[in-house]
């Protein structure tokens, strides 16, 4: 994996880190750093990278992302607003062998299980009533929420992970194709287009991404095309026809295969999930 290092200070006088971002959107950064990473998502939606993972991230999703695990969040265009909490810590921020203990067993085995990356569904009164708190006891709800993430079913983003090789140039040449994916991927934008915002030849850029994303500049676009579509789908009402479009789909049966591929629904039937939803809570 290639990727840059991030240095983490932690939050005087906690012994870890947790910043609140409000940001008209988060821009892609490939990075590692050696503290676990808990992330929530109060506002906006996009994709997460997770190691060689591709996927959405939505309001309400908290990741906990392993020690020199590469990762990244990239908005979607078109929502105002992007917000989230993110809490960094090392493994013995509350002192040595702490989660060695046998009563923490499961935090243990969360941890561990994190350098796959794992990721929970939680409300945000519980991340609310942390940020607010006094520092000892925001320490204690930081505990008592990886407790309780512990005794929770996850999602597992990645495949196991290497330690990362460092290398600033080729991170930098990831971010810039990201990058034209997330501004250009309504249009009819090209593999030689993502290779010339990183100055590589398209063979190059296409090895080069596969290498340090574990997933393909095709695949990847596509997701970033259907995450887009998701967010049209939730929020408006517009035709399922016109969404392909506003998407980068050329026609619709092909958005209706490649919807099918990332999230294993229709778009109607993903449409009439959050219908379903929001009838519920009338």
């Amino acid at each position: 994996m290639l990727a840059s290092f991030e240095h983490i200070v932690p939050t005087f006088p906690l012994t870890w880190a947790i910043t609140t971002l409000d940001l008209p959107q988060f821009e892609s950064t490939w990075h590692f750093h050696p503290e676990f990473e808990l992330t929530y998502i109060r506002a906006g939606q996009g994709t997460r990278l997770v190691g060689d993972s591709v996927g959405e991230y939505v309001p309400g999703n908290i990741t906990l992302i392993g020690p020199e695990v590469p990762h990244t969040y990239v908005s979607t265009p078109g929502e105002l607003k992007h917000s989230a909490v993110v809490m960094q810590f090392k493994r013995d921020f509350l002192g040595d062998g702490f989660f060695d203990l046998p009563l923490f067993a499961s935090v243990a085995a969360l941890l561990r299980a994190s350098r796959r990356g794992v990721s929970f569904a939680v409300e945000d009164d519980v991340i609310a009533r942390l940020e607010r708190a006094a520092p000892a006891e925001k320490t204690l709800g930081l505990l008592e929420l990886l407790v309780d993430l512990s005794h929770r079913t996850p999602d597992i983003l990645a495949s196991d992970q290497q330690t990362p090789a460092l290398n600033l140039v080729s991170a930098q040449r990831i971010e810039s194709m990201v990058r034209l994916m997330h501004t250009d991927f309504a249009s009819d934008v090209t593999l030689a287009d993502i290779a010339a915002a990183a100055h590589l030849t398209p063979s190059s850029a296409s090895r080069l991404f596969s290498r340090s994303t574990g997933s393909s500049v095709t695949i990847y676009l596509n997701v970033v095309r259907v995450n887009a579509a998701c967010r049209l789908l939730r929020d408006t009402d517009a035709s399922i026809a016109s969404i392909a479009v506003d998407s980068g789909f050329t026609n619709l049966s092909n958005f209706n295969r490649r919807f099918r591929d990332v999230k294993r629904m229709t778009p109607r039937e993903y449409r009439a999930g959050f219908t379903l939803d929001a009838v519920s809570q009338l």
